[in-house]
């Protein structure tokens, strides 16, 4: 004899097959969402491995001593200008002929990309000049954000930016030419500051933003 398609079931079995299904409905959704959430996590690299991929973080950040400077809009720039957000910070000038502006179009498309990944929030691009004495204000205004208009440009005192500098690991110093101009000698790396303020480490050169996108990520996922 055929079975009863017709099957009567308690209202408490039925409850109890509609919280199973729903049960298993919730648990499924869960997996899938944790899934997608793992994928969109930056990966987490090691110290060992940051440095293979030119990323230098110290152990401990370190404080730096205060300042006051002035931005490309006249502006003063304390170090209360670091807190609050990611700063990369690059030391150069506006007659350097070539390392500068490459560094600055290289910036400038590795923020092009965070943006495009939805990551460029909170973090902002900083380039000190070494040369302060050709390096005015209204120089800055024209040079800075023509790579990207938010990008910050910062000049002043030269014994301060020196000091500065020299916090955070680079040096620079004029060199005179046969013709008796000059040009100016400066370590190329990208120093990072952290949200409190503090020298958090750098990124040296030279660059390649493949690297800048995989570092700079697990960089902050470990703050």
């Amino acid at each position: 004899m055929a079975a009863d398609s017709n099957v009567n079931l308690s209202p408490k079995t039925k409850k109890g097959i509609y919280l199973a299904v729903g049960c298993l409905v919730c648990f499924s959704i869960f997996i899938a969402v944790s899934i997608v959430y793992r994928v969109n996590q930056p990966r987490i690299m090691m110290p060992e491995e940051l440095k293979i991929n030119g990323a230098y973080m110290f152990d401990v950040p370190r404080t730096f001593k205060s300042f006051v400077l002035t931005d490309h809009k006249g502006q003063a720039f304390l170090p209360a200008n670091f807190k609050g957000k990611w700063s990369l910070v690059f030391f150069g000038f506006t007659h350097c002929p070539d390392v500068c502006p490459t560094t600055m179009m290289l910036l400038n498309q590795f923020m092009e990309r965070l943006a495009e990944l939805g990551d460029d929030k909170g973090t902002q691009v900083v380039m000190v000049t070494v040369d302060p004495a050709r390096d005015t204000v209204e120089k800055l205004a024209e040079y800075v954000p023509y790579f990207n208009p938010k990008f910050i440009g910062v000049t002043g005192n030269f014994l301060t930016i020196h000091r500065f500098a020299s916090q955070l690991s680079t040096p620079f110093r004029k060199v005179i030419g046969e013709d008796g101009g000059y040009q100016v000698e400066h370590g190329g790396n990208i120093a990072l500051i952290n949200p409190k303020g503090d020298y958090h480490g750098f990124f040296k050169s030279p660059f390649e933003i493949a690297k800048l996108l995989v570092t700079y990520p697990s960089v902050k996922a470990v703050f």
